[in-house]
């Protein structure tokens, strides 16, 4: 378990440095465009193309809009979860690599979590999934 930890920590420091990096613009098809490759996403599926539906997490923000109150993300990954396959772990960037949560999963869990946003946050957040057998998923979303 030590190395599946090590590798997510790691996913996740990658996507945020990408992030920082190019202020998205990695994200967007920028030069270090990695999706499809290192991570995958609904557009870019790369080698697990058709897997995206139940692979790439779906956001929801309250509320909608940005407001001086503290808002929250929820996420959601709709995939079916058994001891073989499932949904390791959420874990939600700011575009400045600043990690707002995490949440690890179980194969008896559903893949569903939920962060506070900080008050009045306005800006993208990068959302991960990662599923034990079809690597990690990437969800942009700008509040």
């Amino acid at each position: 378990m030590t190395d599946r930890r090590t590798f997510l920590k790691c996913a996740a420091v990658m996507v945020a440095a990408q992030a920082m990096a190019g202020g998205g613009a990695a994200f967007a098809g920028g030069h270090a465009d990695m999706a499809g490759i290192i991570y995958y996403t609904a557009d870019k599926p790369g080698r697990w193309k058709g897997k995206s539906g139940g692979h790439a997490p779906v956001t929801t923000v309250e509320p909608p809009v940005a407001t001086v109150e503290k808002g929250k993300i929820t996420v959601e990954t709709k995939h079916g979860m058994s001891e073989a396959h499932y949904i390791v772990r959420h874990v939600v960037i700011q575009s400045d690599g600043t990690v707002l949560g995490e949440k690890a999963f179980k194969p008896t869990d559903k893949a569903i979590s939920s962060f506070d946003l900080p008050v009045g946050f306005k800006g993208k957040l990068y959302i991960t999934s990662f599923c034990n057998l079809h690597d990690l998923w990437l969800t942009e979303v700008t509040v």
